[in-house]
């Protein structure tokens, strides 16, 4: 098992990070730069949850299934129902809380476990490599969301 805590500081509000790392639209793939458009399918939406294909092109395609859920204020959770790599249950868990400057703080937990080869390996350089590669992808969406909002800042 494989679980990876990291943090984040960003200016933008925490109603903002809750709003991209829900919306399904075009966007998606440019705001959060680590989603491969060729694995990307939305299979439904609801007022707060979705069901959602993602992926990368990584190692010939990493895909899983999960189940969105933003029902709490400040928390998205991302449940994996099925993957070519990782096993059932393994989830992303974002808890978003205001800072004292009107910015965010970002709590990110992953929890990946492999169930097959492919998996077992990506486990494997996860259990080394997770916390950086994880850290930079959050700082690469943060620093996304940070540009869009002086592009065209949110009442």
């Amino acid at each position: 098992m494989n679980k990876i805590n990291l943090m984040a500081k960003t200016s933008v509000s925490p109603e903002r990070v809750v709003q991209a790392l829900t919306d399904f639209g075009p966007q998606r793939v440019k705001i959060l730069s680590n989603i491969d458009p060729g694995h990307y399918q939305v299979h439904s939406v609801g007022a707060t949850s979705a069901d959602v294909t993602e992926g990368s092109a990584f190692l010939g395609g990493i895909w899983e299934r999960s189940t969105y859920d933003w029902s709490r204020p400040g928390e998205v959770t991302i449940t994996l129902q099925s993957s070519n790599a990782f096993a059932t249950g393994g989830y992303w868990h974002y808890h978003i809380s205001r800072t004292e400057d009107g910015g965010s703080l970002v709590e990110l937990d992953v929890d990946r476990r492999g169930k097959n080869l492919k998996g077992y390996v990506l486990a494997t350089l996860l259990r080394f490599a997770g916390r950086n590669l994880f850290s930079q992808s959050l700082a690469q969406t943060l620093k996304s969301l940070e540009a869009d909002s002086v592009a065209s800042p949110q009442a």
